[in-house]
């Protein structure tokens, strides 16, 4: 009998905690609850791991854009769902930003909040199983690194490097639209799913992190080129 997937609900108001905690056991799964970011990291560095984090950003000792951002830092990348009241499209953009994997507004429909959770641990395991060899478009070697799509792995000089979710969505854009100039407005219609999103400095800003994982010098790429007032270009051959 194979063991209870293990979720981690970090969430300081005591009767939500208690009724996610309730209806997560109720769908199997084994739960643990931290009501502030300092108890969420002592669960944290406990061995085995959780499948998934649901995480409230209004947490009383430390907001969940930084908890969730440490992790990443630390090289923590459990999947993320953050509960947050705002629903305003900065906070969306912030979550993602801080390397969360998804973003649900309170209030929320139990179901949906399930079905998110269900569909980050499916997408993990996925990325967990997956061997072999990929071939054709599910590979993509430019310039110092070799990225294999199917199997979410990245290389650069042959060491490996982890990108966030949402980089890694970017670089997928980037290699499937070689050679050609894409908008900003594009981008965070396709890869961040923003309409008519006004802010565009998020953009720059990951771009910014590509050239920083993938450039030989960053204020002089080769790959990531922009091309002024009209957005990016991805050149896999260099611009050399």
């Amino acid at each position: 009998m194979s063991e209870p997937v293990r979720l981690l609900v970090v969430e300081d108001e005591a009767h939500l905690a208690a009724g996610l905690k309730l209806n997560f056991e109720l769908d199997g799964y084994q739960v643990d609850v931290a009501n502030n970011a300092r108890d969420a990291a002592r669960l944290l560095a406990r061995p085995n791991g959780y499948a998934t984090i649901v995480l409230d950003i209004m947490l009383p000792d430390l907001d969940g854009f930084a908890l969730c951002r440490r992790l990443r830092e630390a090289g923590n990348y459990t999947p993320v769902v953050m509960l947050t009241a705002r629903n305003a499209s900065e906070d969306r953009i912030r979550g993602l930003e801080a390397g969360a994997d998804d973003y649900i507004v309170k209030p929320f429909h139990l179901d949906e909040l399930l079905a998110r959770v269900r569909s980050q641990i499916r997408r993990a395991r996925w990325e967990r199983n997956r061997g072999g060899p990929a071939v054709g478009g599910d590979q993509l070697s430019f310039g110092r690194a070799h990225v294999d799509f199917a199997a979410h792995e990245v290389s650069v000089d042959g060491a490996p490097l982890h990108l966030t979710r949402l980089e890694f969505d970017l670089l997928r854009y980037f290699a499937d639209n070689p050679a050609r100039v894409v908008s900003r407005k594009e981008l965070l219609e396709q890869v961040w799913k923003l309409r008519n999103y006004p802010n565009t400095r998020t953009v720059d800003n990951f771009v910014a992190r590509l050239r920083k994982h993938f450039e030989v010098e960053a204020a002089r790429p080769e790959h990531f080129l922009s091309v002024r007032g009209a957005g990016y270009k991805f050149v896999p051959e260099g611009n050399g």
